[in-house]
């Protein structure tokens, strides 16, 4: 069955793997096709062809668009009615996502993901909390390094949270009681630990219902986690 899907993304971050993608330039009144940057954009139009037997919604805010002069009755008019009628929020983990000389509340990914996690009324009706999935991509060095650390030797993955927003940080590792057992000092959690889950790009491309399924049934399991909806 087909999904209503909100992206959320940082459309002109750079720092991710090329996609070998060309622009035209005129010059001397002939065409020529040239190599250009790839940017996160790039890989929304990967995801949109991916997902092109579901029904999906692509309404992630343009790059460069700042909320430090709205109003929070503004941000809500703005954003819900965007993600109302959306049921799974794909949030595109990319290396250079966070500004990092721009507050948190002063972005757009971490209002969109605060009302993905919310029940909005709007014309008389009420939206359930979105199920959120994490597509991580690979940096401009094609590595997944920047986020995940493997560890053969105790057959587990660090997940580098501390390099995320912080409403996606504490969204994940947040189950309520969790499963987990000790390895060479380290702390290994099994099971869906995160309400927020991730993947890889990769991954994803490979078995992209089985991720979304995965996380609509993270959501519908959410009384397991302690779920923090706020920026």
């Amino acid at each position: 069955m087909g999904k209503n899907i909100f992206v959320s993304y940082k459309y002109a971050d750079t720092l991710v793997n090329t996609l070998n993608k060309t622009e035209s330039i005129n010059f001397g009144g002939k065409w020529f096709s040239l190599p250009r940057v790839t940017k996160v954009r790039d890989y929304v139009d990967e995801l949109q062809s991916i997902l092109d037997n579901e029904d999906h919604i692509n309404l992630g805010e343009k790059d460069g668009e700042s909320l430090k002069d709205f109003s929070e009755g503004y941000i809500e008019s703005s954003l819900k009615k965007k993600i109302f009628r959306s049921s799974v929020t794909i949030v595109m983990i990319s290396k250079g996502m966070k500004e990092i000389y721009s507050l948190e509340n002063d972005q757009w990914i971490p209002w969109e993901i605060s009302y993905s996690l919310k029940e909005i009324t709007r014309d008389d009706r009420t939206s359930r909390m979105n199920a959120i999935l994490g597509i991580v991509l690979p940096d401009e060095n094609n590595s997944y390094e920047w986020y995940y650390t493997e560890n053969p030797a105790c057959n587990c993955t660090t997940h580098h949270t501390d390099k995320l927003f912080n409403i996606l940080n504490r969204n994940m590792f947040n189950m309520k009681n969790p499963t987990e057992s000790s390895c060479n000092g380290l702390v290994i959690h099994h099971g869906d630990f995160s309400f927020i889950k991730t993947v890889k790009w990769s991954d994803f491309k490979s078995y992209p219902n089985v991720y979304l399924n995965k996380a609509i049934e993270i959501r519908e399991a959410k009384d397991n986690y302690k779920i923090t909806k706020t920026v």
